[in-house]
């Protein structure tokens, strides 16, 4: 048989590579030949599963209820799990309604860079703000709610759209020396892609499971935060992928 020269290049290529090199070349999903098995030092982050995000709600996430049944089925393997609930003021920064003339998706500047403009969304206790009935996250343990200052929005479960509040997250991790987090809901380019990079950046192993999330995926939000995802070390999995 002709070897062509292209392969045959690769195989020396391949051939002549340490172990650790070669692991370096090669896909993620090639590197490992068993699946993730969460530990007790590992915490699923289940992010904004909420009426407001899911059908029916006021900024509902095409597809958004179809993460739940998946992330009921994650939580069965996992000792420890933190859920995030956005809770928004009435009259609160991130609304559209708030500047007259203004729409919803429209931008507006504030003291921290350019804020994205939303529809009324979950407003403190209202049913609206209320998690999905449908989770069933029994080892959960903490919900942090975010975006609870009228000035200040918030997608990160770590630290306000200021990136100077924080929310308090990072030490209870700490403190319960979680090193490992997988990240899930809604919505991935956004609340989802915040909270992973932020864990990235508080030292925190991160990954996202993908099918575990949903996207707005505004004037090309989606593609632009899984590069800058990718960028920060955030690892980019399946839930089958998690034993």
């Amino acid at each position: 048989m002709i070897d062509h020269p292209v392969q045959s290049h690769r195989r020396r290529f391949l051939g002549g590579l340490s172990a650790t090199a070669l692991l370096a070349v090669l896909p993620a999903a090639v590197q490992s030949a068993g699946k993730l098995k969460p530990g007790a030092d590992a915490a699923l982050i289940v992010v904004d599963v909420q009426n407001c995000f899911i059908g029916g709600g006021t900024l509902p996430v095409k597809g958004g209820e179809e993460v739940v049944p998946v992330i009921n089925k994650l939580a069965e393997r996992f000792e420890n799990i933190v859920v995030t609930q956005d809770w928004h003021t009435p009259g609160h920064a991130s609304f559209a309604s708030t500047y007259p003339g203004k729409k919803p998706f429209e931008t507006t500047k504030l003291s921290y860079g350019t804020q994205v403009l939303w529809p009324d969304h979950c407003v403190q206790g209202t049913d609206d703000a209320a998690l999905s009935k449908d989770l069933k996250l029994p080892t959960a343990q903490l919900i942090i709610r975010k975006g609870f200052h009228k000035n200040i929005d918030s997608y990160s479960a770590f630290d306000e759209a200021d990136h100077k509040t924080p929310t308090g997250l990072a030490g209870y991790l700490k403190a319960r020396r979680i090193k490992t987090l997988y990240v899930t809901g809604l919505a991935t380019d956004f609340c989802v892609a915040w909270t992973a990079m932020d864990g990235r950046k508080a030292g925190f192993n991160v990954y996202v499971v993908e099918d575990a999330t949903r996207a707005i995926d505004l004037n090309g939000s989606l593609a632009a935060a899984w590069k800058s995802m990718s960028a920060k070390g955030v690892k980019r999995i399946q839930s089958a992928d998690i034993a």
